[in-house]
């Protein structure tokens, strides 16, 4: 049975590893950031992050269902919430809502799921990245975080 879930997870990660998805919004529009884990595996620990940031601080931070607004980067705060916030059927989605051209970037959704089975706790992590891209007029807007070439 657990080796049935550990393979079940590895899977969902491999292919979750090849598929980035890509999102393309506009200014001012509100963005949803997918990523979904096996609804039978319960998870302790939830985390998104922008890659390009060069903080401590996360986009969104949930630990045993409990958000910590206090550890999300400044500019996120008040903006970031999960699309279901019960969390159904593995549904750790997060929608950035007044999306401005300092949020493009690639996000990244980690999860950290804890079973205890048999008297054995057992520790599986999942990640799925997610390309953000903020057009204005039909036309790229390039981040302005980016480092100069």
């Amino acid at each position: 049975m657990l080796l049935g879930k550990v393979s079940s997870l590895l899977l969902l990660c491999l292919s979750a590893a090849a598929d980035q998805q890509n999102i393309t919004v506009k200014p001012g529009d509100d963005a949803t950031l997918q990523c979904h884990f096996p609804s039978d595996a319960a998870f302790t620990q939830l985390q998104w992050t922008r890659l390009e940031q060069k903080s401590d601080r996360f986009v969104f931070f949930c630990r045993n269902k409990r958000l910590f607004e206090s550890y999300q980067h400044p500019s996120f705060r008040g903006r970031v919430e999960l699309r279901d916030p019960e969390m159904k059927d593995g549904d750790v989605s997060v929608t950035v809502k007044n999306v401005t051209v300092n949020d493009a970037g690639t996000y990244k959704c980690e999860i950290i799921s804890s079973m205890i089975e048999n008297g054995e706790r057992t520790t599986s992590e999942f990640s799925s990245n997610v390309s953000l891209t903020v057009t204005d007029s039909g036309e790229l807007v390039e981040n302005v975080l980016s480092s100069p070439t």
